[in-house]
Order: C-alpha cells, then structure tokens, then sequence
C-alpha cells in the first residue's frame, strides 16, 4: 500500500473546478514532485491532503487511514507535515522557538534537543541566529527555519509547497541541496515547484499538472528530457 494514495480527487471553490479528477501516489522513501504554471491546481492539491481546503470529490488515503477523518490540526501528529507557500513562521517568536514549535507533539524531549542539533547541523546559520526574532531574518533563513520546524515534527510525509519562491539563485540552490540531504536521509516528499528543473532534478518521479489535471507522469529524468515538458517549463 502506498504512503499516499489519492484518487480521482475534486476540488470546486463555489462554481469553479480548481482541481479536476487527479490521481497519484507516493511510496514510502520516495522524493515525489508535482509541478505547473501558476494557477495549475499545485497548492489547492497540497491543501486538500492536510485538510486546509475541503475535497468536492474522489478519496486521499494517508498512512491506510481515510485522511478525510483526520481533523486538519491532528495531521501533524499522524505523521503529515507541511512547509507552506510563505513559511508561515511565526515572526515575533525566535529562531529555537518556532523550530520547537515543530516539536509540539513530542515528549521526548531528550531525543528533541538531539534532533535540534541535527536541524543545526543543516542550517548552520540558524545556529548563529538561534536567539534572533524569526520575522527579522532573510526570506532565505526564513525558509530554512520553516523546513527545520516540519522536520522536527518527524513526518511520514513532508509537503514543501514553493520552497524557491522569492528566493535569490544561491538560496534556492542552498536550499534544494537540504531537500536532497532530508531525502537522502529516508524521509518521504511532495514538491510543489515553480522551478520544473530544479524539481526534477532532485526529485524520482514528477507528475505534471495543467488547468487542474495531471496531464503526465513518469520517472524525474524521463520529464526532463520530455520535449513537451522542456518546452513548456524549462525555457528550451
């Protein structure tokens, strides 16, 4: 059975289809990407899955439960975390406070203070900036402690909605090296990107989705040398 398994999945705001029968999977261990124009469907997807936007059709099974029964603020403690389109950190918190914040549902708070080290380790600059106001650093550092607080929340499955968004060239590289570490390190993702190349390239498999439909989908390699893909999204 599949981490993630959804089918023929609706999504209407009042008379509009934004999401139009679509159906994909993610197998545990798996870096899984999704992407598309803006507009495509991509962060209405994401939000459907953890609850933030209500299905008009079709079924998401998360870990074998009926994520449909899982209130939205309980997907974190079932193992389902999202690095949203914005960070969503909280500014006026610091930077060790919304990383414990991922932490929220753990006890274990010998292994928390361990796994902080680990986050750390990752964002060196986060460990310079620990006792710093979140709302006060980078877009980029902001990113980075978005990522770290869902990683210390131990997902199943971790949702990085956007994560290049409004970021300079080096960051975004910074921070697409993190998402090739994290994966490396067995934990399971679904990336919706902009950026089709960056994506593709750390990514095993993508699916492509246009006006509300998964109109592709294969191995990450194969849709980078799809001509259709290359024109469509990496300026080929």
């Amino acid at each position: 059975m599949s981490l993630l398994d959804v089918k023929d999945l609706k999504v209407a705001y009042g008379g509009i289809q934004a999401v139009k029968g679509v159906d994909f999977h993610i197998e545990a261990g798996e870096l899984v990407t999704l992407i598309g124009a803006n507009g495509a469907g991509k962060t209405t997807t994401l939000k459907t899955l953890i609850g933030m936007v209500k299905k008009s059709g079709g079924s998401v099974t998360f870990d074998g439960k009926d994520a449909s029964t899982i209130p939205s603020h309980d997907f974190v403690r079932h193992g389902l975390a999202m690095v949203p389109e914005g960070r969503g950190i909280f500014g006026k918190l610091t930077v060790e406070e919304n990383l414990l914040m991922g932490a929220y549902t753990r006890s274990d708070k010998a292994q928390i203070l361990v796994e902080m080290e680990r986050v750390y380790g990752l964002f060196p600059r986060l460990k310079e900036r620990y006792k710093q106001l979140a709302g006060t650093l980078s877009g980029g550092e902001q990113q980075m402690v978005a990522m770290g607080r869902a990683i210390l929340s131990r997902p199943k499955l971790l949702l990085l909605d956007e994560p290049s968004m409004g970021l300079a060239p080096i960051i975004v590289q910074k921070i697409f090296e993190i998402v090739r570490m994290v994966a490396a390190e067995g934990v399971t993702m679904l990336l919706v990107e902009q950026n089709a190349k960056l994506a593709l390239e750390v990514s095993q498999r993508g699916y492509v989705m246009e006006s509300g439909k998964i109109t592709m989908t294969g191995n990450a390699q194969d849709l980078l040398a799809d001509e259709r893909v290359r024109n469509a999204y990496l300026g080929d």
